[in-house]
Parts: structure tokens; C-alpha cells; sequence
């Protein structure tokens, strides 16, 4: 007998079925790269639920991505991919560590790719993944050999661009979601919006903020109990103080920490002012210093000094609970958006 619940599941199974073939796993949510969270043990227990994990290798060196791929392989035989960051003084060879593990997904996120970038991950076979935060970047990717895009709005947890998810979602998918699969992010914390931009077009989504009070998280209890306590009000964007240093906003929860970044960008723009550092040195240094914040939040603790990087989808982050229950949530809340719209 098919229920109007089959009809919901099935039809999700369908609207969800390019990605899950793109990404090799049972359903197309990924896990955004979230420095020092998105490590061996919320990777690892992503795949195992059925998502698509993604190793946050941010300011790692080549040595630390090594090991972090080999001890996430340690940990799950399911695929799995690795966020590298465009700007990273090493990305060549940090691909080249990619090479070496035969990964099968390589996401670039941070700005345009640099040359030979694009054509060293496809030289191995990884299915080569690039943010598109407007829609003639997305079609400039894919011109250049992209395998997929992911659309992520302001919404979403640390660096982020100025526009919506759901203004980017209706201007890119209908002109792109035919010649590669897309995959919507930012501010996406339950299955009926899944539900809502898979009907759009996307082949599926990644989320975040919605993974970070996962029991298999390592983050610290006290950044968990941050983000149970906010509400969407609370992760705020950090402001441009100088228009000729060039600064990707990052959006947090509020603390101490945001008039401490105020003052890291006084400090650099002397700094480049002076002569003393380039432009790319410049924003290395403001890079280097969230990475560090980050990780006092997350690995410390330090919820007030460290940053506590967090989308606006943190108001629905109610309690700590297993990656796979996580899944389970959003899948059976998205095809039930989809069995009532079957009745």
C-alpha cells in the first residue's frame, strides 16, 4: 500500500538522487568545512550516517592534511571530501596531498582558483566542487571545468558573501542546474527547506551550523552550549573598517572578539600603509588570525575572546545529538514538506 509518507520519501529519494550519485553517498547533504570542527570524527561520522563529510584543511599544512586524511580513512570507508582554500600560500601542494590519497572531492572555496589549481585536481580524477556567490562566477567555473557548484548566501557561518541564499538560489539554479549539479548553503536548519530548493533545482545542500553540536563533534562544550543558547539575532557579520584593505566579512556569534578583529585591522593597515607587508600578506595575516580565534573558541573554549563562528541557522540548534539522528530529522522533516505538497 503506498501512504502519502512513501509518496514523500520517494519523491525526495528523486529530487535527491543527482547528488547522491555526484557525491557516492546515500543522501545529498554534505557537512560545510568548518575549521577545527570539520576534523577526522565529524567527517568520518557524516559519511557513516549516509552525508557527504568535508575536511575543513583551512590553514593546514601539507604534513596536517597528510594526517588527517589517513586518520579519517581510519574512521570510514564511505566517501569523503577535502575543503582547501584558495589563497593558501601551499595549495599546490596541499593538492598534491589530495593526489596522494586518491580523494575524490576536492572543494576550493575562498575566491577564483588560481592558475593550474583547476587542471592539478582534475589530473588525479576528483570531482572538482567551487563556490559560486553570483551567477556570472557560475557560469565563468563552469566554463573553466568545474564538476559543481555550491551556492551559499550571507547567512551562513564564517567567511560569507552579500547577498541571500534564497535571492542566489532563484538567480543560479534555473541559468546552471541543468549543466552541473548545484548544492544550495547557508542559513538551512531543517528538512523543509531542503525540500524547497531541491523543488528549485538544486541536486542538494550543505549545512553547517546544524553539525556543530553533533556528539561526534570535537568542538569544545563551552562553543556547544553557545550555540544552543543564541538565537539567529546573535550570529552577526564582522565589519570593513578600511576600504582599501579588502576583508571577507565572517559572521559569528557577538563577544569580545569582534572589537578585538577591529583592532587586528587597524594593526594590518598600517602595516600595508607603511610598506611593510603586501596585499596577499595582508589578508594571509587576517586569515591566520581567524583560524586562531576559531581555535580558541572551538578547542579551548573561550567562547568571549575566541571566534564562535556561527550562521543565522543557530537559533535551531537545540541540543546535542548524534550526526545520524541530525539526518534522520532533516530527511523524514523534508519528505514530509514533500508529502504535503503531494496531496
Amino acid at each position: 500500500m503506498t501512504t502519502n509518507s512513501s509518496i514523500g520519501a520517494e519523491r525526495l529519494a528523486r529530487r535527491m538522487a543527482r547528488g547522491c550519485e555526484f557525491l557516492g553517498s546515500e543522501v545529498a547533504i554534505m557537512c560545510g568545512a568548518m575549521s577545527w570542527v570539520s576534523e577526522r570524527n565529524l567527517v568520518s561520522a557524516m559519511s557513516n550516517a549516509g552525508g557527504f563529510g568535508l575536511i575543513a584543511c583551512g590553514a593546514m599544512n601539507p604534513e596536517q592534511l597528510d594526517k588527517e586524511i589517513a586518520g579519517t580513512r581510519a574512521l570510514t570507508d564511505k566517501p569523503f571530501g577535502v575543503n582547501l582554500i584558495t589563497m593558501h600560500p601551499q595549495l599546490l601542494e596541499l593538492i598534491a596531498v589530495c593526489k596522494k590519497h586518491a580523494v575524490t572531492h576536492v572543494v576550493l572555496a575562498g575566491g577564483l582558483p588560481p592558475a593550474g589549481s583547476l587542471d592539478a585536481i582534475k589530473e588525479f580524477g576528483a570531482r572538482l566542487i567551487c563556490f559560486a556567490p553570483a551567477l556570472s562566477l557560475a557560469k565563468k567555473l563552469i566554463r573553466s571545468g568545474v564538476d559543481a557548484l555550491v551556492v551559499e548566501g550571507m547567512e551562513a557561518g564564517g567567511h560569507i558573501g552579500p547577498v541571500s541564499t534564497s535571492v542566489l538560489a532563484q538567480e543560479i539554479l534555473p541559468e546552471v542546474s541543468e549543466q552541473v549539479p548545484v548544492f544550495v548553503a547557508g542559513g538551512i536548519g531543517r528538512g523543509e527547506a531542503i525540500a524547497g530548493y531541491l523543488d528549485m533545482g538544486a541536486a542538494g545542500v550543505q549545512l553547517g551550523t546544524r553539525f556543530v553540536c553533533a556528539t561526534e563533534s570535537i568542538a569544545h562544550a563551552n562553543f556547544k552550549k553557545a550555540f544552543i543558547r543564541a538565537s539567529a539575532r546573535d550570529a552577526t557579520a564582522s565589519v570593513q573598517i578600511d576600504p582599501r584593505l579588502p576583508v571577507i566579512p565572517v559572521r559569528a556569534l557577538k563577544n569580545a572578539a569582534g572589537e578585538l578583529f577591529t583592532a587586528k585591522q587597524r594593526e594590518v593597515a598600517l602595516l600595508l600603509d607603511a610598506g611593510k607587508v603586501e596585499m596577499m600578506e595582508a589578508q594571509l595575516q587576517i586569515e591566520h588570525y581567524w583560524a586562531g580565534a576559531l581555535r580558541r573558541a572551538v578547542i579551548d573554549g573561550d567562547v568571549e575572546h575566541g571566534s564562535v563562528m556561527a550562521g543565522q541557522s543557530v537559533g535551531m540548534v537545540k541540543k546535542e545529538e548524534p550526526v545520524a539522528e541530525i539526518i534522520a530529522t532533516l530527511m523524514a522533516e523534508a519528505a514530509h514538506a514533500l508529502e504535503k505538497r503531494a496531496v
